[in-house]
């Protein structure tokens, strides 16, 4: 009896064992099934094949430049050089295919050589030079974007189009991202598992000095592992631009983050030794679902970087307690365990399918009534020029009735993109986009024209695409004024410091053209410099600060936008407003305060909340089928002092 016990209660432990062991071994499988249930549970617009595509696509880059991060990891390295690198090969693809005519497959091997010495320099650096990976690839990072700007001088350079179609479909429906995402996914499966390499990298993470010590070499074998993460990045780059029909200089920024982040969630393990291309695919694609059900839902850019940084932490923590219970290392599985493995990711797509199916038939059950929607994608909301168009567009669409869904692509044109297409396969009546950049929003444009949704422009144009209306301002007029308020201001003589937004931008770019035509009326205004600030106020600060060293007798300041600009009076202290005449963009309230008090002297103003409101209206009248304006001009203003206080922006 008493044995009978025993072995029942084995027998439990064994099982709870076992399927703690599942857990543990499969976990980032097990969070991925968790999220698309959970995600087609809360949103009827999730369980589509076109936003499935949609997250495909979303998870494409991400995936490809964290397979190349997947071997530097697992040898115990890091490269935060990825993005970078990526944008840095697209670059020279389209600088060297469209400004000098090279043919268009040798400007793609140079992309790819580009990617490779790259990472060769990385692994130079690490191996040869003794540099802490941190420090290696994080000095690539600043040179690659570095150069990335300077060969494409700020500005989106347009990508030939027999390089664009890496962006379409086959057959109308299949993504190539996704097919090249599949691809490259194999590829790093098959270098990892089946090379004198991959081997190399699990030895030299397991324990570099015992590789050493058995015949490998470690400094090679590093040179080459760099230049494997080079080459995926260079493909990532080229994928990207594809997608934007562009080469943006400040494109995957940031990627470098959400691919460690892929990998480590795909079960990795940042000690080096572990690791496998299908869990880092499986990372990729929880970061997609997550970002794709999250803009689904209307949850704030903001939050979702909280969730998305909580599912990181949780993935090390995963790891952490995977190791202590000594669950099967990822590396080098026998065949028992591969047929386990292929049997567990069977039978979580059997179950999967089942409770999406499920899920599926309650929506399909259920009846919509709710108000018409629109979606509003953002360039960036850490502006308060563009949250006052989402607080006059958000009161307006209060005002008509309407479901408005608001998203920040924090001037990220990918992400952006992405946002687009999510808008596109979703139950939306209407779009408005607020473009990153002109040239990358043309292809997630033409998609929603063909699904036939409108979609209205806000503050920036589309290039290349048809839109039902634009409704902004001209940044080009409102920098010939801003030039002509300085000029009257010094009397037409005087030495002048210009301090530009991001670059890459279409409105950086319009309203320093707007600039020099301006100036140009006035020949005795020297600009002695001129120097990018982002658009940010904290940016605005150092950028002056330097620029006084070299310039202390400078006597005016023209910002693109008021954060730049109050930054500039920061840097100026009391100089502002008395001998420093200082000139912003935008209207933003903050910028009209100080032209209350004296120290900004104007601000070529937007009425921001105009252009969120008029947009609304728009997009409801094109949602309804009623004619709109191409164009709606909403007028710029010059506030001073003088007449600050009627201003209602």
């Amino acid at each position: 009896m008493a044995t009978d016990t025993l072995k029942s209660t084995s027998s439990a432990d064994s099982a709870t064992g076992g399927l703690r062991r599942l857990l543990l071994d499969n976990g980032a499988l097990t969070a991925l099934i968790v999220l698309v249930v959970a995600m087609s549970a809360l949103s009827g617009d999730f369980l589509t094949t076109d936003n499935l595509l949609n997250v495909g696509v979303q998870a494409a880059v991400t995936a490809v430049l964290a397979f190349g991060v997947t071997f530097v990891i697992v040898s115990a390295g890091i490269d935060l050089s990825v993005g970078s690198v990526a944008a840095l090969s697209a670059t020279v693809l389209a600088w060297s295919a469209t400004s000098h005519g090279v043919p268009v497959l040798i400007a793609v091997l140079l992309a790819v050589v580009t990617g490779i010495a790259a990472g060769l320099v990385n692994g130079f650096l690490i191996a040869y030079g003794k540099l802490p990976p941190f420090i290696a690839t994080l000095a690539m990072l600043s040179v690659a974007r570095g150069l990335s700007l300077v060969i494409s001088e700020g500005s989106p350079i347009a990508f030939p189009d027999s390089v664009s179609h890496l962006g379409d479909t086959l057959g109308g429906w299949l993504p190539v991202p996704v097919l090249v995402m599949v691809v490259m996914g194999l590829l790093a499966a098959f270098v990892l598992a089946r090379t004198y390499i991959g081997r190399s990298m699990y030895a030299i993470g397991g324990n570099e000095e015992a590789a050493r010590l058995s015949g490998l070499r470690v400094k090679k074998q590093k040179l080459a592992i760099y230049a494997l993460s080079g080459v995926f990045a260079a493909v990532a780059g080229v994928v990207l631009a594809a997608r934007l029909s562009s080469a943006q200089p400040q494109a995957a920024d940031g990627y470098e983050l959400d691919a460690i982040a892929a990998v480590v969630i795909g079960g990795a393990s940042l000690a080096g030794g572990t690791g496998k291309a299908s869990g880092t695919l499986i990372g990729a694609l929880i970061l997609a679902v997550l970002r794709n059900g999250l803009n689904l839902l209307n949850v704030s850019a903001f939050w979702q970087q909280v969730v998305i940084g909580v599912v990181i932490a949780l993935a090390v923590l995963l790891d952490t307690l995977r190791r202590k219970a000594g669950a099967t290392p990822v590396a080098g599985a026998s065949q028992g365990g591969k047929g386990r493995q292929a049997a567990t990711y069977g039978l979580a797509a059997v179950v999967t399918v089942a409770i999406v199916g499920a899920t599926s038939v309650l929506h399909n059950g259920s009846s919509s009534t709710a108000n018409p929607k629109v979606g509003l994608s953002l360039s960036t909301l850490n502006n308060p020029f563009f949250v006052q168009i989402r607080s006059g567009a958000q009161a307006e669409a209060k005002k008509l009735g309407l479901d408005l869904t608001v998203t920040d692509a924090q001037n990220d044109a990918s992400q952006q993109a992405n946002q687009l297409q999510n808008f596109t396969s979703s139950s939306l009546g209407a779009i408005i986009v607020n473009p990153v950049d002109s040239d990358a929003a043309s292809n997630s444009v033409k998609a929603a024209g063909k699904a036939k949704i409108p979609v209205i422009a806000v503050d920036r144009g589309v290039n290349k695409a048809s839109v039902d209306a634009l409704v902004a301002s001209d940044n080009v007029a409102g920098g010939e004024l801003a030039a002509k308020t300085i000029g009257e201001k010094l009397g037409g003589k005087g030495k002048i410091v210009i301090l530009q937004g991001q670059a890459g931008t279409s409105a950086a770019r319009e309203r320093a053209q707007g600039f020099a035509n301006g100036l140009k009326a006035y020949p005795g205004i020297q600009v002695v410099a001129q120097q990018p600030a982002d658009f940010d106020r904290t940016k605005g600060l150092d950028v002056m600060s330097n620029l006084l060293q070299a310039h202390p007798d400078v006597q005016g300041v023209i910002a693109a936008n008021d954060e730049m600009a109050l930054g500039a009076i920061k840097a100026l202290g009391s100089k502002a407003g008395k001998s420093v005449s200082v000139v912003g963009f935008d209207g933003t309230p903050d910028g009209l305060n100080a032209v209350k008090d004296g120290t900004l002297y104007a601000s070529v103003a937007q009425q921001p909340s105009q252009l969120g409101k008029i947009a609304v209206d728009n997009a409801l009248k094109a949602l309804q089928g009623k004619k709109v304006e191409e164009t709606i001009k909403v007028p710029v203003k010059v506030v001073t002092k003088e007449n600050v206080a009627g201003f209602t922006g």
